[in-house]
């Protein structure tokens, strides 16, 4: 099989991300100039940072390292967007630069050294390849309980994911082409990425702790982001109100029958707890069901705007930079 086009780029969404930067850039270019030596990649890769509207001094940082080594190129959000679109702008402007782009954090908590292992899976033939964390060990049991039951929680209402998978992972050019064709506001790219199909692969690595700075993702973040998750991809929540209407149905219909046979017997009495009960069962089930659908009608509105995902104030690119 003839060799694959090897131009590589690294796109990595930066928010408030001072801390860690230059550490996160100092890795990822001796990864880089590895790599080319070896003749792995093209000399044109590049690492692509991308600034979600930071209010600190990433941008300046990463306009700086772009100043003193054309390795490191950047684009600048107009304001922040999240994560996801964040790292959507990131992987759309590289998709016509490169053959392949690899997404990670910058927290350095992805493993640099599991990208040689990715990059010979693209070699070998396949389009995505995700990186996942061969153990959660080093974790405490609350964080490890809750990240796995979000992977579990996000399959068993559809949302499609590879388990342990954040958002480490190589795509190559088709594979991003195909990502290009999928037009939703709502990003959940853990979940959409799969949905693109082509060749899969995988590679374990151990995630390290955090270099520097805080984490973005705390509990409530991580909650919102499986809501979002879930759906975006999934009407399950919606079947499973209808479900919960029909067994309901039948609970009223079985309570009735139940009060018919009383009353003709001689044996109503008033139960005040009963109903109580069942007015705030019943309400709170009516209460559920108008939120989840509420999230859809949402989602439907957010959708119909069309609003873009996302602007780019400023591109740096290999014709901004100074030897």
């Amino acid at each position: 099989m003839a060799a694959r086009p090897n131009t590589l780029y690294i796109v990595v969404p930066c928010y408030n991300e001072e801390a860690v930067l230059p550490e996160t850039a100092k890795r990822l270019r001796e990864k880089l100039r590895s790599l080319i030596r070896a003749g792995t990649i093209d000399p044109r890769s590049r690492v692509f940072f991308v600034n979600d509207g930071s209010k600190d001094t990433t941008w300046e940082i990463i306009t700086r390292l772009h100043r003193v080594d054309p390795i490191f190129c950047g684009a600048d959000l107009s304001r922040n967007r999240g994560h996801q679109n964040a790292l959507l702008a990131g992987l759309m402007t590289a998709k016509d630069k490169a053959d392949m782009v690899i997404s990670m954090d910058a927290d350095l908590q992805d493993d640099v050294e599991a990208i040689d292992a990715m990059v010979a899976k693209y070699m070998d033939g396949a389009d995505v390849v995700y990186g996942v964390r061969s153990s959660r060990k080093k974790d405490s049991f609350f964080k490890r309980f809750t990240a796995e039951s979000f992977y579990r929680l996000m399959d068993a209402l559809g949302a499609e994911t590879i388990f342990n998978h954040a958002d480490y992972r190589l795509m190559s050019k088709r594979a991003l082409e195909g990502l290009a064709e999928f037009k939703e506001v709502n990003l959940f790219l853990r979940g959409i990425v799969p949905l693109i199909g082509y060749e899969p692969a995988i590679v374990h690595y151990k995630r390290g702790e955090r270099f520097a700075g805080e984490s973005k993702y705390p509990l409530k973040k991580m909650l919102s982001f499986a809501m979002e998750g879930i759906t975006s991809l999934s009407v399950k929540p919606i079947r499973m109100i209808a479900a919960m209407g029909f067994l309901v149905f039948l609970v009223s219909i079985g309570m009735i029958l139940y009060n018919i046979i009383r009353w003709a017997t001689g044996n109503t009495v008033a139960g005040w707890a009963s109903l109580s009960c069942s007015v705030w069962f019943i309400g709170g089930l009516i209460l559920l069901s108008l939120g989840v659908v509420g999230e859809y009608i949402g989602k439907i509105y957010m959708e119909t705007k069309g609003r873009p995902r996302f602007l780019i104030r400023e591109v740096l690119g290999d014709e901004d930079s100074k030897d």
